[in-house]
């Protein structure tokens, strides 16, 4: 088939790519609504060498970021700060809403944390980051001061966000997947029914010659319009 075949087809059938994808659309609606809401906060760590022109104290800092990822990630700090905030679930539960990423072209640390209750996800964030920063200083006591890396706090807590669900987002995919499944299915009604012909164009493609005359359907009202004849007279029953 040509362009202009496959115009014919959707001028003939856009209705069903049109429909599908209104019905995709509203699912994605609904399901968007009845999704309980989970909102996301996140705190930064910086992560720093107390003498900065040190090169080889800056180095070890890259593996030093991936042993703090892990020690924020313990079911130890997790009890920590279930215990200060007064949560009602445990360590496994807390852990699943945490996230933890180091950046080591920026010696820094993120602390994500996602909950149903807006107020909660940076609570729960800000109180990771004042615990390890808290620890740290305690352990850097015991370590001579031109050796020590420093951690501190960026900035507070972000506000919190509403992480999911993304209901225009999940609407404009709906859209579109409900728009390719109606292409789909358009063409699929189009191929069960490739071989009706319905026209002399269908003629001419299927069997390669020109059509040069057709016969016309007779109706039935026609039909019962038949005439009879009686002595050479012609009677028309009336339809």
């Amino acid at each position: 088939m040509d362009l202009r075949d496959y115009a014919k087809i959707i001028r003939k059938r856009g209705w069903v790519i049109l429909l599908v994808a209104l019905v995709a659309v509203g699912s994605a609606y609904v399901f968007s609504k009845i999704q309980t809401p989970i909102y996301r906060s996140t705190i930064k760590l910086s992560i720093e060498p107390a003498r900065a022109s040190d090169y080889g104290q800056t180095l070890a800092i890259k593996n030093v970021l991936r042993n703090y990822v892990e020690q924020l990630r313990t079911r130890k700090m997790a009890q920590r700060i279930i215990a200060q905030l007064q949560l009602d679930i445990g360590d496994t539960a807390l852990l699943s809403k945490v996230a933890v990423t180091s950046d080591e072209a920026n010696y820094t640390i993120e602390i994500e944390a996602k909950d149903p209750i807006p107020d909660v996800a940076p609570r729960i964030a800000q109180t990771f980051a004042d615990l390890f920063v808290e620890e740290r200083l305690i352990r850097n006591l015991e370590v001579d001061q031109r050796d020590r890396i420093l951690t501190s706090i960026t900035d507070s807590a972000t506000s919190p966000e509403l992480f999911s669900p993304k209901t225009s987002i999940n609407m404009l995919a709906g859209g579109v997947l409900g728009a390719v499944v109606g292409l789909v299915i358009l063409f699929v009604l189009e191929w069960l029914e490739s071989d009706i012909v319905r026209s002399s164009e269908d003629v001419e493609r299927y069997i390669g010659i020109a059509v040069i005359g057709s016969i016309p359907t007779i109706t039935t009202r026609e039909t019962n319009a038949a005439s009879s004849t009686r002595g050479g007279l012609t009677f028309w029953k009336r339809a």
